[in-house]
């Protein structure tokens, strides 16, 4: 649109100007008909709490970076909005002694210690029944399944996923990434409980990856009707970018969903308040399942990650 409209302050005589102007009116409704889904504009049903409901649960999930010195901000962050549980990406040995202190508070913990910009750290108030760490293409990218049971007697299933971006520093393609999403759809479909998948995800919701994901998974996109909850990076306000992802089953229904402030990370914190119901079947509508070609094109993605090396370094380093 500022493209649109700068264009009339420049030379609008050349014979190709309004054909200029036309494209650009036309690649405005395209992307719009794609974004418009990801605002309060478009109309999603919303739920409240009901008698045979779960208690309000909240979550953070955050990308700490892991050069970033700044415990004490995020140790403050977490004391300050006080979750049941939270999930670190890119915590090594260094921000596992930070967190320590956390622990008196959260005395359940899933620790997987990297230095390749890779670990992860679950700490919960909630009790873990059980927790494992999936290696699904390499064997330097963890995700984590945690088991977890609420006061109330509520089971639900965290994931924590973290895959490689494709990037010049780090991936030529974005083979490794999806391959691990898609695998971690496929594990979702083997568990029959309520569940949450969230994470750095290194993709935007709109992506063909990330849609093939939703559909295999038979998750829902929280963002849908609600907004972008953009991430990254968290020092440039206007570009940018929702990479970090949330996506969760029918029988979890989503109150709040949003960003918190920076605590010294190239990505921003995201927060979410939800309950769970399993008497409420008004979401099952808002899953879309994948179509048998999708399932193969997803199979196919996995084995492509799988077969993928990403030669990452076992200790990387700032510079």
């Amino acid at each position: 649109m500022i493209t649109f409209i700068l264009g009339f302050l420049v030379d609008s005589s050349s014979d190709y100007f309004w054909y200029c102007q036309g494209l650009l009116i036309l690649l405005f409704i395209h992307h719009g008909v794609i974004l418009i889904k990801y605002t309060p504009l478009y109309p999603i049903k919303k739920h409240s709490r009901q008698q045979k409901s779960s208690q309000k649960l909240h979550f953070i999930s955050a990308n700490v970076y892991q050069f970033n010195t700044e415990y004490g901000r995020f140790i403050k962050l977490i004391e300050k909005y006080n979750p049941q549980v939270f999930l670190t990406m890119e915590s090594n040995e260094d921000w596992e002694k930070a967190m320590q202190p956390l622990e008196k508070d959260y005395p359940y913990h899933h620790k997987v210690t990297l230095e390749n910009t890779y670990g992860m750290h679950f700490y919960s108030k909630l009790k873990i029944q059980e927790a494992k760490t999936h290696y699904f293409v390499a064997d330097d990218i963890p995700s984590i399944e945690i088991h977890l049971i609420t006061e109330d007697g509520f089971s639900f299933v965290f994931f924590g996923v973290h895959p490689p971006p494709p990037s010049p520093t780090e991936e030529e393609t974005s083979k490794e990434r999806d391959g691990d999403l898609l695998s971690t759809a496929k594990r979702v479909t083997e568990i029959d409980k309520p569940l949450i998948v969230v994470g750095d995800f290194n993709n935007v919701a709109w992506s063909k990856s990330s849609i093939l994901f939703r559909k295999t998974s038979h998750l829902i996109d929280p963002r849908i009707g609600r907004a972008f909850v953009s991430t990254f990076h968290a020092k440039y306000r206007v570009l940018r970018f929702p990479i970090d992802l949330m996506f969760h089953s029918e029988d979890i229904f989503i109150e709040k969903l949003s960003t918190l402030e920076n605590f010294g990370s190239d990505h921003l914190p995201v927060y979410c308040e939800f309950f769970i119901d399993h008497h409420n079947d008004q979401q099952e509508e808002r899953i879309e399942k994948a179509t048998t070609e999708e399932k193969i094109q997803a199979e196919k993605m996995i084995q492509e990650g799988k077969k993928e090396d990403g030669e990452r370094d076992v200790v990387v380093t700032e510079d």
